[in-house]
């Protein structure tokens, strides 16, 4: 069984980094990604096979941008009204990739494809789910995957300096974000630099 755990966690990071090239980004974000993931489940509490399960199905929140083409994945500069539309079904299409795998990695991988989007207002997409409709492994990854995404340089950005970003995570406490899984980051938040330094572009 631990050998097929692990070739079903090899198979996982491989899919998400076949998506990761598309989008021209190293393999370093989905690491990333996944390990705030996991330490914000392990801070929060969680037992330690929910904090697996998180860390090895992460990685493949944005598998479905597989199915979004080039010329908007790689525009320099902000999407238009249209393109921005196609950009989001990103997180229908890695559920639709995803929704009939049988492992828990995999479904838990279409929950997190789906759900890493939505915002604790119910202003976020593809469904408008808002507050504990959300589910966790969504809202512990889309913490995760905004800090990244503003400390990382982006073909539309380079990277914010670590206060900007703080603060804009702060403005979308209880907005974009579930207030105490925020908290629960920022609180460790040493730990979360100590991999980020080592996981560096």
């Amino acid at each position: 069984m631990q050998e097929l755990d692990q070739a079903h966690a090899e198979v996982i990071q491989r899919l998400s980094a076949a998506a990761e090239f598309k989008d021209e980004e190293t393999g370093n974000h989905i690491v990333r990604m996944a390990r705030y993931s996991a330490l914000i489940a392990q801070r929060l509490g969680h037992n330690a096979r929910f904090v697996d399960l998180l860390q090895a199905s992460s990685p493949m929140h944005d598998v479905g941008k597989i199915g979004i083409p080039d010329h908007i994945l790689h525009k320099p500069g902000k999407l238009n009204a249209q393109e921005w539309e196609i950009m989001k079904t990103h997180t229908t299409a890695g559920a639709r990739i995803l929704e009939s795998g049988t492992s828990e990695y995999i479904r838990m991988g279409a929950t997190i494809a789906l759900s890493h989007h939505e915002k604790w207002d119910g202003s976020g997409y593809p469904l408008g789910l808002s507050g504990g409709s959300i589910p966790l492994e969504g809202r512990i990854c889309a913490v995760a995957d905004v800090f990244d995404a503003l400390t990382s340089k982006r073909p539309y950005k380079d990277a914010f300096p670590l206060d900007k970003a703080l603060d804009i995570m702060r403005a979308g406490r209880g907005i974009h974000f579930d207030p105490r899984i925020l908290d629960v980051f920022l609180d460790n938040l040493d730990q979360v630099l100590i991999i980020k330094d080592a996981m560096q572009e």
